[in-house]
């Protein structure tokens, strides 16, 4: 009631749920810093959360990252690659590649996609942001929330807080 849970129904198959803590009501409350490390996002098409992710992870930490999908798209979205050039990211040269790509897996691995994270079956030593995909929806509007999401949940990870 007083706003402290955030719940949200999967994305990938529309059953399960999803529980976090929501960051505004405890903005105040002091955490410790984690030491951000190098970072792998993962999900599905690997054509816009998780590319916006690892740019966004990059740009607010000075660390590495990399993205993978389970099924990776063609190419990046457009609205991602704009997206990302409105956020002040530069997203022109990068490539989705599946996650078998991935040679050696990086401290933090975090899915960005419930069906990633469900096709995955991974458990709790990575992390899960449930994030809206949003090239279904195709909107200017719909990439730039996700942006929003991502700087929130890189902040907060980042600043120790809850994740």
């Amino acid at each position: 009631r007083v706003g402290l849970i955030c719940r949200t129904r999967s994305h990938g198959d529309g059953r399960r749920r999803y529980v976090r803590l929501c960051r505004s009501p405890i903005s105040d409350a002091p955490a410790p810093p984690r030491h951000p490390t190098k970072a792998l996002f993962l999900c599905t098409g690997n054509s816009a959360r998780s590319q916006l992710a690892a740019a966004l992870w990059r740009a607010m930490t000075g660390q590495a990252a990399e993205s993978a999908g389970t099924h990776p798209a063609p190419a990046v979205h457009p609205g991602a690659i704009a997206a990302a050039h409105r956020a002040g990211l530069d997203l022109s040269t990068a490539r989705p590649r599946p996650l078998v790509a991935v040679r050696k897996r990086p401290p933090l691995v975090v899915t960005v996609c419930d069906q990633a994270h469900e096709e995955l079956g991974v458990g709790t030593e990575w992390l899960h942001w449930s994030i809206a995909d949003p090239v279904p929806d195709g909107r200017r509007s719909a990439f730039d929330a996700v942006v929003t999401q991502l700087r929130e949940r890189i902040g907060s990870y980042s600043s120790g807080a809850a994740s």
